[in-house]
């Protein structure tokens, strides 16, 4: 009897196997890593960004632009906030002499009419596409790799702020992290891991399905003085891992060369 029951069992045990198999197969490039670190932007003002990574060049063009929620400050007709790069930079990370280098830092300079949760969103932009009746054309940074870590040097003035970074998934997916808050004094590195649940893999061909940066969103509280205040930003960077398997046809899986060779026919 024992033993008859175990034959019969043998074939769903099988089954459990192998599904069990197929499911770390489909996702097998989730748990091998390659990291890399790689400076986004330095924010030095250059609309030009190029990144070597795994072996492949990534070029993008696009600036950065300030929007705010509703109760922003209006002075004659001159909207806040306002965006600049300026000259200065954490001492941690450059050291204290610099001559002859062009080192710059975003800043952001805010105000609003009354307290409360007030936001104001630092997000890349298409170079060129703003206009007197039109704000510029939005531009989603594509993420090489599978992000792992993002982090960056925040200015805080020891205001009751905080930062959160937007990312989107394959899907369409638009995700908020909490990068911390601005409630101290001078430079600070602000890093945050990405979540295992936003995924940035498919079971199907190709496998990869990178992330993209949306913007940078600074909120102030109730209980924060709003009527005048500043934020930098220096060296926007990311923890990449750019490990893919390899197999036969896997050029098939590049999108990039599929069109290619599917507009010669």
């Amino acid at each position: 009897m024992k033993h008859g029951s175990f034959r019969a069992a043998r074939p769903v045990v099988f089954l459990l196997i192998m599904l069990c198999l197929a499911g770390f197969s489909a996702f097998a490039d989730e748990s091998t890593q390659n990291l890399m670190a790689l400076v986004v932007d330095d924010f030095s003002g250059a609309t030009t960004k190029e990144w070597r990574v795994g072996g492949r060049t990534w070029i993008h063009e696009f600036d950065w632009a300030v929007e705010a929620s509703r109760f922003a400050t209006n002075v004659d007709d001159d909207p806040f906030p306002k965006l600049t790069f300026v000259e200065a930079w954490p001492m941690q990370l450059f050291g204290t002499n610099r001559e002859g280098l062009d080192i710059r830092s975003l800043g952001i300079w805010g105000r609003f009419d009354r307290r409360g949760y007030n936001w104001i969103d630092v997000y890349p932009v298409v170079p060129g596409t703003a206009s007197e009746s039109e704000p510029p054309e939005a531009f989603e940074i594509p993420v090489p790799g599978r992000l792992r870590e993002i982090d960056m040097w925040v200015w805080g003035a020891n205001h009751n702020f905080y930062l959160e970074a937007y990312f989107r998934d394959y899907q369409g997916v638009v995700h908020s992290l909490h990068m911390g808050s601005l409630a101290y004094a001078g430079w600070r590195n602000l890093r945050i891991a990405i979540p295992n649940h936003i995924r940035q893999s498919r079971a199907t061909l190709p496998r990869y399905a990178g992330l993209t940066f949306v913007k940078f969103r600074i909120w102030t509280t109730p209980t924060a003085r709003v009527d005048n205040f500043y934020v930098y930003f220096n060296q926007m960077k990311i923890l990449t891992d750019t490990f893919e398997t390899m197999f036969d046809g896997n050029d098939l899986a590049d999108p990039d060369h599929v069109l290619h060779i599917w507009a010669q026919n």
